[in-house]
């Protein structure tokens, strides 16, 4: 079976609905699994579990990051999954591919630092426009969310700053009108 973010998972492993807390949980037990000496890993959280983070949705079945996550990270993950009943790619670096032009971890807020794990959490305007570049029918709900609590001033605002983020992306003559009607 494949999962929306693009991995493989087992059959038997369900989607398991992860809140804020379940989410901060298993991210602890992540640090927790990494060896006490090395190097600091950063994860950058976006999207569903960002919005569950954030009290904008109430769960989400997996944590995705626009941050590389490299093998020494890897292997807590997966060994968290296995504790926890979780899907393999519970945690994942699948969003890299929606990273914005723009994106800047300096704006990035502290969710948690914990061991040698820091994980920041995207502005949420960044994670408005990479939901928008992502056009997905599920996203249509986050993205309404996400519009009241971005307080864009205009649609036009919006579509500038989409503009920036993937500026290779062809113009969509339709998006003023969506994010119009986002805005009613």
């Amino acid at each position: 079976m494949s999962t929306a973010c693009g991995g493989n998972r087992e059959a038997s492993v369900p989607d398991i609905p992860l809140g804020r807390e379940e989410i901060l949980a298993h991210l602890r037990d992540v640090a927790d699994a990494l060896p006490a000496e090395g190097p600091r890993h950063t994860i950058v959280v976006v999207g569903g579990s960002l919005l569950a983070m954030h009290g904008l949705r109430q769960t989400t079945v997996d944590v995705d990051s626009v941050r590389r996550i490299d093998a020494e990270l890897r292997a807590p993950i997966v060994q968290v999954a296995q504790l926890r009943h979780l899907a393999p790619a519970w945690l994942n670096d699948s969003a890299t591919a929606f990273r914005p032009a723009a994106f800047d971890e300096a704006e990035c807020e502290v969710l948690l630092t914990h061991g040698r794990l820091t994980v920041l959490g995207a502005p949420l305007r960044q994670v408005f426009v990479m939901k928008l570049n992502a056009a997905r029918a599920r996203d249509y709900d986050d993205l309404v969310v996400l519009w009241q609590a971005c307080d864009f001033e205009t649609a036009q605002q919006a579509v500038e700053m989409y503009r920036n983020a993937y500026p290779h992306e062809a113009d969509d003559p339709y998006l003023m009108n969506f994010l119009r009607g986002l805005a009613d």
